[in-house]
């Protein structure tokens, strides 16, 4: 009668460590997920940044004079902006200097 009692508490048991497992490798696999987001989200604002600040050395190489205006730059040199999910700082100070650009995400 005891042997019966030892072995349902050792079933118990191991269901519990079995789950518990199961749920620390979901935990894992969530956070690993939620990483991979983070860097490509990183990534991309880089990417837009640096499109941006492409497209004004080509600009300047071409013309001699830096854009104007973002809309300059999106309109002579195809630049496409995600506004959903960037904001876009463009500050140009004279036509010889380089803009000031900055990339921000917007929050969901």
């Amino acid at each position: 009668m005891m042997k019966g009692k030892k072995n349902g508490w050792i079933t118990l048991l191991r269901n519990l460590l079995l789950l518990g497992l199961t749920a620390g490798v979901f935990l894992c696999f969530a956070l690993a997920v939620n990483n991979l987001d983070s860097g490509r989200s990183e990534k991309s604002l880089e990417q837009l940044e640096e499109a941006l600040r492409r497209g004004c050395v080509a600009c300047y190489a071409a013309e001699g004079a830096y854009p104007a205006s973002l809309d300059d730059l999106r309109e002579r040199y195809g630049i496409q902006i995600d506004e959903k999910r960037y904001t876009v700082h463009y500050t140009a100070f004279a036509e010889n200097l380089m803009p000031d650009i900055t990339v921000l995400e917007n929050l969901p």
